[in-house]
């Protein structure tokens, strides 16, 4: 059980079964009466914002979430396919629920599943990876204003604003949160 006192930005607690994310509190007191924590959740199933009010040192419970380390094994429709490393079980998890990070997947990838009772929630990348330009324009020779960018395909299908020397087949060390490049490799 969490307290009112142990709430933080990123904490997760469980309302009614459901489980929320702490995206921002605020400590009130008003004039009258004991104090308040003002809170804006994430509703982790649905992804929806939502306020509440919480009387100072209420008690609110733990979720039952783990972090376990999975291998992409491929999509099928509009589910990712994962494969526990330990029991060698396979789970489904909608792409929309991803946020955007499944473009960044590659088959037999591992990374960290977010799970609340055996269902997955989220997926968790590094905050970088190393990535293959697959598809790009030659840069033109002589053209060297700086911070000339040009629209690059990666090995996993998205597509990023890479500098102009950048050619096809080389590796690109890219930012999983901002999709931006950050280098060669």
């Amino acid at each position: 059980m969490y307290s009112t006192t142990d709430f933080r930005r990123g904490l997760r607690i469980e309302i009614d079964g459901t489980p929320f994310e702490i995206v921002d509190f605020q400590h009130f007191k008003p004039g009258k009466g004991g104090a308040i924590v003002r809170t804006k959740m994430r509703n982790l199933l649905t992804g929806r914002i939502m306020d509440n009010n919480f009387r100072s040192g209420e008690k609110v419970g733990r979720p039952d979430m783990e972090n376990r380390d999975m291998q992409f094994l491929y999509r099928e429709d509009a589910n990712l396919v994962f494969m526990d490393m330990t029991t060698y079980e396979q789970i489904y998890m909608p792409e929309e629920t991803t946020e955007g990070k499944a473009g960044f997947l590659k088959e037999g990838q591992t990374i960290r599943v977010l799970l609340f009772n055996g269902t997955p929630l989220a997926i968790e990348l590094p905050a970088a990876l190393v990535l293959e330009v697959t598809e790009t324009e030659p840069g033109a020779k002589g053209d060297t204003v700086s911070n000339v960018t040009k629209p690059a395909t990666l090995e996993t299908g998205i597509v990023i604003q890479v500098p102009i020397f950048v050619n096809q087949g080389d590796k690109v060390k890219v930012n999983t949160d901002t999709r931006e490049y950050m280098g060669r490799e």
